[in-house]
């Protein structure tokens, strides 16, 4: 590492720089703004679920919950009542510089549609299917509530035993899948 220009001491060329505060950019710079922006969700009250680190969870006086749902620096809220959500922004714009996206329409590739008259919610990921699909070429698959008939039983035993029906079934990447799915 050398000293950045302009920023050169003469006399001390062999000495480097102490990066005092995370660039954005380096490595470390999301960890740096993961650890503050955890933090700071501790000190307003909520609590880290502990299977998933990204999402907090606050325990409301009305014994409502609110969820935070963090995804790098993007981040899904949900609570009983809007005016919830609506003070958790306020808080959060107060810490951080935040752009409010409004209702989301879509997160993580799910697509999200509300019926906000019966409060129902649906969630869809046609598009990762779809992907999915032309990946295997399968795209123009006519649909079938199951792929394989009923009365067909699958079994350990129908799983590739020799090297070289390993090396086939390796050249069909579903299937290989399929029995991984069913062993488990």
């Amino acid at each position: 590492m050398q000293q950045p220009e302009g920023f050169i001491q003469f006399g001390d060329e062999h000495l480097v720089c102490r990066l005092k505060k995370s660039l954005y950019g380096l490595k470390q710079s999301l960890r740096q703004w993961y650890k503050r922006f955890n933090f700071y969700m501790i000190q307003i009250g909520y609590r880290r679920c502990e299977y998933d680190c990204c999402v907090y969870v606050k325990n409301l006086d009305d014994g409502s919950f609110i969820f935070l749902l963090l995804y790098v620096d993007d981040m899904l809220l949900a609570a009983k009542y809007m005016h919830d959500v609506i003070d958790l922004k306020a808080l959060l714009s107060l810490e951080f510089d935040m752009k409010d996206l409004e209702a989301a329409k879509k997160i993580l590739g799910m697509k999200i549609h509300r019926d906000r008259g019966s409060r129902k919610l649906w969630l869809s990921q046609q598009g990762y299917v779809e992907k999915v699909f032309d990946r295997f070429g399968m795209s123009k698959a006519k649909p079938v509530s199951t792929p394989l008939a009923n009365h067909f039983k699958l079994s350990i035993e129908q799983c590739p035993k020799t090297d070289k029906e390993i090396e086939e079934m390796a050249k069909v990447p579903y299937t290989m899948r399929w029995y991984v799915l069913v062993l488990i």
